[in-house]
């Protein structure tokens, strides 16, 4: 019989949250409060208002969730950052308060939206992009895919169509990038996507040097013209599901669940 604590190891939970869920005053007053030095001052680097906001809900999110989560208050969560920029929850000398031993998130924001991911196992990566930005750097995001991916783009001529290929791809393989912590640091012709027509990866060829490892990949459209891709490393045998939550979550509240994919096959 599978515990609650084995269920939860293999859940996998995301929070998509608007900045327009947290006021400009109560996002500013939260972030004193529980932000550390770090993203104070990176917080102030910030020409514009909207990035510098940006910034605030994403981060008072993290240590939110990672409050309600592993029950470490959020001014005392310490969180330190790869070479590459890849944040991770340092664990106290005692251990996580609650929900076991292991923890890995993953955030990633754009145009007003934030999204977080978080597994109790193996690592996530997570990525959010609008699609209402135009034409605006479409095609050069399209030159950095592989050679097959290209030419399924370009079986659509210019118009929606054609960005939602390229948004659907550029979204995966950042997500994939960042749960291996590699972030833009891995080039994006090395590894390539299988895609169904609507949405769904048919199969996926990783670069290389991940010979070890097999992927779960989810996308979403969490809401009209936004798009989201997940990451997750893949365990053998085991039939992980997903819980999406809405807002900033002030208080714990009922997810919709969803059904996580298989392993990714090897692309053709």
């Amino acid at each position: 019989m599978t515990t609650a604590v084995e269920a939860a190891a293999r859940t996998v939970k995301l929070w998509f949250c608007p900045n327009d869920e947290l006021a400009p005053g109560t996002a500013a007053t939260l972030a004193a409060h529980w932000l550390d030095e770090y993203e104070r001052e990176t917080a102030g680097q910030f020409l514009f208002e909207r990035d510098r906001r940006q910034y605030l809900v994403s981060h008072v999110l993290v240590r939110r969730v990672l409050a309600l989560e592993c029950g470490i208050p959020e001014s005392e969560s310490v969180i330190w950052r790869s070479s590459r920029g890849r944040p991770f929850l340092q664990k106290p000398a005692g251990g996580l308060p609650r929900g076991g031993a292991e923890l890995d998130f993953n955030l990633s924001h754009s145009g007003g939206y934030n999204l977080l991911g978080l597994v109790r196992r193996n690592r996530i990566g997570v990525d959010v992009e609008r699609l209402d930005r135009g034409h605006q750097g479409f095609d050069t995001v399209a030159e950095t895919f592989a050679p097959e991916e290209r030419r399924w783009v370009a079986r659509r001529g210019p118009g929606r169509a054609r960005d939602v290929r390229i948004l659907r791809l550029w979204t995966l393989k950042e997500a994939y990038s960042k749960a291996r912590g590699l972030g833009l640091g891995l080039a994006f012709d090395t590894f390539s996507f299988e895609l169904a027509e609507d949405r769904g990866v048919l199969g996926f060829r990783p670069p290389d040097d991940d010979v070890a490892r097999r992927w779960r990949f989810l996308e979403l459209e969490p809401v009209p013209g936004v798009l989201a891709a997940v990451a997750v490393m893949a365990d053998d045998g085991e039939e992980p599901s997903l819980e999406l939550r809405h807002g900033f979550p002030w208080a714990r509240s009922a997810p919709q669940v969803l059904a996580v994919p298989g392993p990714a096959r090897a692309a053709r």
